[in-house]
């Protein structure tokens, strides 16, 4: 087998343990509050969180550094140039994805809880399912 092909096939099976590794922590975050896993509820998240972090990014009560990597983040997903290239299947959104979860988790712990609750556009239940995902529990993430 050529190097290049050894390269290649370690690539991604790398990416798809950790891909598998994430659904896994996302599967034990679900557990471990009691709830079952519903893609379609996950699915749903997707527009509230991109209106949470434009609306936490335009607040001037939120620290400048956290509005600041908010800001970065909208650039990023609007930006046709990935770190993966989206039109990969799965593992092209990886990489936005592991970035939003990295930012978000760092705009609740400097923003606080209060602030993304204030911003948030969706439901309460929705809310609660984005911070279980972010590892957040119940008292958790103030700033």
């Amino acid at each position: 087998m050529p190097d290049w092909v050894a390269v290649v096939l370690a690539v991604v099976g790398g990416l798809a343990v950790l891909w598998a590794a994430l659904i896994a922590v996302l599967v034990v975050q679900h557990r471990r509050l009691g709830r079952e896993l519903d893609w379609r509820e996950i699915l749903r998240l997707i527009p509230d969180v991109v209106r949470l972090v434009r609306r936490l990014a335009a607040d001037p009560a939120v620290p400048m550094a956290t509005r600041i990597w908010l800001g970065a983040l909208l650039v990023y997903l609007l930006l046709p140039i990935d770190l993966v290239p989206d039109f990969l299947p799965v593992i092209g959104v990886l990489d936005d994805a592991l970035i939003a979860a990295l930012v978000l988790r760092y705009a609740i712990r400097h923003a606080g809880r209060d602030a993304v609750a204030r911003h948030w556009p969706g439901t309460t239940a929705g809310l609660e399912g984005m911070l279980a995902l972010m590892g957040f529990g119940a008292d958790e993430g103030e700033g």
